[in-house]
């Protein structure tokens, strides 16, 4: 809290902290991650107060799906590379 001429003035500060693992995650995992938040994102638009919202959980559910499916052809080429 700051002081201004006799006033108290909260201030609020949104912070993003991007989480960095030691090691580099496997591609099932970030699969599997994929996974749960197309299906939150789809839980969401289902219980979204209107159209416009719950069209945007659709979209982040999409995209959700899209990396999934991504990281499944990477699995499969890191598969046919260890072969």
């Amino acid at each position: 809290m700051a002081q201004r001429t006799g006033r108290v003035r909260e201030v609020c500060q949104w912070r993003y902290v991007l989480r960095v693992p030691e090691s580099d995650p496997k591609t099932e995992e970030l699969k599997l991650t994929q996974l749960e938040r197309e299906r939150a994102e789809r839980r969401r638009a289902e219980t979204a107060p209107d159209e416009d919202e719950a069209v945007q959980h659709e979209r982040r559910a999409e995209k959700a799906r899209y990396l999934a499916d991504k990281l499944d052809e990477r699995a499969e080429s890191e598969r046919q590379h260890d072969d």
